[in-house]
């Protein structure tokens, strides 16, 4: 039966977002419905609203969520009514040249509900990353529902939806972090600092913590740096090379997505080290780098898409972790808020107040 229920919805760019009925049709061949219980207020929520991804107005924000699904389409395997689920934005179709070749989390074709959902006057929506999770209920492809155990609390979980697990996945995952690496992570907001936990989860010796704010490197060295760099008094080239013997480090993830930075990272690393980009640049930013420093530096320099995550494998390994206090997903829930708060929530974001404000619907 279609449903109405309420949603946030940015119906044009810059312009302040408002909780609206929006209408969530049955769910067809391949899809689900999810009834939402928390989403997590992240950037790329803001940049649709800013018109920073596209223009497909008006967005049903949200996509960083946990919730338990409430009825499946025809053809639907992989969960049932009841399930408690983490949604993700990347649903791996199995048969692109990514997935044959059994590198799916690189999947090419990821794919989300063919069906839309709507205002009331029948406008249909874009839903932020393919889930609109800012909403009581929302439709996606049964592939965006990964099932994990319910005993985990859904602020928590849902964060793996996306910055979290970008961070964390960054570290596991792209940079192949090991036992007794040196780490240095340039910006600690959400995702840095997630991505300062995947290094010690990865047993890094040295994790060193950069950024402009020391409100966020306390956070760091609280999450598991070993050391904090404050990049507006200390030069953090320098800095990071001092506290790994004059060396450079073995991995340096990158997770602000500006040029300065990433060429902070570039030359913070190692000889044959590791630059890893996990934050997102605009459309308009270059890069210079001299060609023979790429080539005499040797080793790699990786993009991580959504920490090149599997969500089938890592989301359900990831909650035992937090289950067994492994993983302390719950310290980057800032806050809980309402539907109602989120235009809020998005400004104490860019103050760099939170690490998360999650909605919380249950």
């Amino acid at each position: 039966m279609v449903q109405q229920v309420r949603g946030v919805v940015a119906r044009d760019k810059g312009g302040a977002v408002a909780v609206e009925t929006i209408v969530v049709p049955d769910p067809g061949p391949g899809e689900a419905v999810v009834a939402v219980q928390a989403c997590g207020v992240c950037h790329t929520d803001l940049h649709y609203r800013e018109g920073g991804i596209g223009d497909d107005f008006p967005y049903l924000l949200g996509h960083e969520a946990a919730g338990v699904v409430e009825a499946v389409g025809p053809g639907v395997t992989e969960v049932e009514p009841g399930d408690f689920v983490v949604l993700n934005w990347r649903a791996v179709c199995g048969r692109c040249r990514a997935c044959r070749r059994g590198r799916p989390w690189y999947c090419f074709d990821t794919h989300n509900a063919r069906q839309k959902m709507t205002l009331l006057d029948g406008t249909e929506l874009s839903p932020a990353l393919g889930i609109g999770a800012f909403a009581e209920k929302t439709l996606v492809a049964a592939g965006q529902c990964t099932k994990v155990d319910p005993a985990a609390s859904p602020a928590a979980a849902g964060l793996l939806g996306c910055g979290v697990m970008a961070g964390l996945g960054a570290a596991l995952n792209t940079g192949n972090v090991g036992r007794g690496d040196s780490v240095a992570v340039i910006g600690c907001g959400g995702v840095g600092n997630a991505a300062v936990v995947g290094a010690r989860l990865a047993g890094a010796a040295r994790i060193i913590a950069v950024d402009v704010d020391d409100r966020k490197l306390a956070t760091a060295h609280r999450l598991g740096a070993t050391h904090t760099v404050n990049s507006r008094t200390d030069e953090p080239v320098e800095a990071i090379r001092e506290l790994t013997g004059g060396f450079g480090a073995d991995v340096v993830i990158e997770a602000v997505g500006r040029p300065e930075t990433y060429q902070q990272a570039f030359y913070a690393r190692d000889l044959a080290g590791t630059v890893v980009l996990v934050g997102v640049p605009t459309p308009e930013m270059k890069l210079e780098l001299p060609l023979l420093d790429v080539f005499g530096r040797g080793g790699a320099l990786k993009s991580s898409w959504y920490g090149d995550c599997l969500p089938s494998r890592d989301f359900p390994m990831l909650i035992d972790l937090y289950l067994q206090g492994r993983l302390d997903l719950d310290a980057f829930v800032t806050e809980t808020i309402e539907l109602t708060d989120v235009e809020q929530a998005f400004a104490r974001m860019r103050d760099g107040d939170v690490l998360r404000s999650v909605v919380v619907l249950e």
